[in-house]
């Protein structure tokens, strides 16, 4: 039996990148998968035909995920589309970086809003519906606990909130039997950050292993712990970043 088989999971800002390659592999362990997208409907539709060619059930959702009524609409679809939700993968983010004099109030609002609030309401939200079993997973970042470039204030703060977030919700949902966990990726090869890009021979350079992850190598985290192999590990920070934090 597969490792997800015959679940429901819901994957914020699966449409591209780490998010795409979770959905995608949730989908070949045997979940069902919705998606959020913001604006690309093609890459949802795109993620949605390649796990319907699995042979399992897809659905993309557009949302904003700096919209608390948009993120907890999502739940609420799942719930209706599939009567049930299983696990919740909140991937969604907001990357926006600078010198600390050029972030104003607009680009603080907007990465609370995205990297800390809609992790917090989606979980709240999808905890309700989850029976013992369920899984929570958040996607943090390796900048979390080491940030060598300058410009990070504002995401690293992020990010390391999602920390802090993991392991009280973790508290909160053991007595029902869900766990809550958060993967902390390092460089990994997407368009927002590709492996050939100008600054990626120095990135390689903080890493153990001399390289960037691909999208896939972080869907395997997440579907370890999705699954029955994570079924004891909560509060959990799992450094998925090529040994860039060691």
């Amino acid at each position: 039996m597969n490792s997800t088989h015959n679940t429901v999971a819901l994957v914020t800002g699966g449409s591209r990148g780490i998010g795409a390659a979770v959905a995608k592999k949730l989908a070949a362990e045997g979940a069902d998968v919705v998606l959020t997208y913001e604006r690309d409907a093609d890459s949802a539709a795109g993620v949605v035909a390649e796990i319907e060619a699995l042979g399992r059930k897809a659905l993309a959702v557009r949302a904003d995920s700096a919209d608390v009524t948009a993120v907890t609409g999502a739940v609420d679809t799942v719930v209706e589309t599939f009567g049930r939700l299983d696990v919740l993968v909140n991937n969604a983010g907001a990357f926006l970086v600078g010198h600390v004099d050029d972030l104003g109030p607009e680009e603080f609002d907007r990465t609370v809003a995205v990297n800390i609030r809609a992790p917090f309401v989606a979980s709240q939200a999808a905890a309700r519906h989850m029976a013992p079993g369920g899984r929570i997973i958040s996607i943090g970042s390796n900048v979390a606990e080491r940030s060598p470039f300058p410009g990070f204030s504002l995401y690293s703060m992020s990010k390391t909130a999602l920390i802090g977030m993991t392991k009280g919700l973790a508290r909160d949902l053991g007595p029902k039997g869900i766990t809550v966990n958060i993967v902390n990726p390092g460089p990994t090869d997407t368009d927002a950050n590709p492996a050939d890009g100008p600054m990626a021979d120095t990135i390689n350079g903080f890493t153990a292993l001399g390289r960037y992850a691909t999208p896939d190598d972080i869907a395997s985290a997440v579907a370890y712990l999705a699954g029955p192999g994570g079924a004891y590990v909560t509060g959990a920070s799992l450094n998925v970043d090529g040994g860039f934090t060691v």
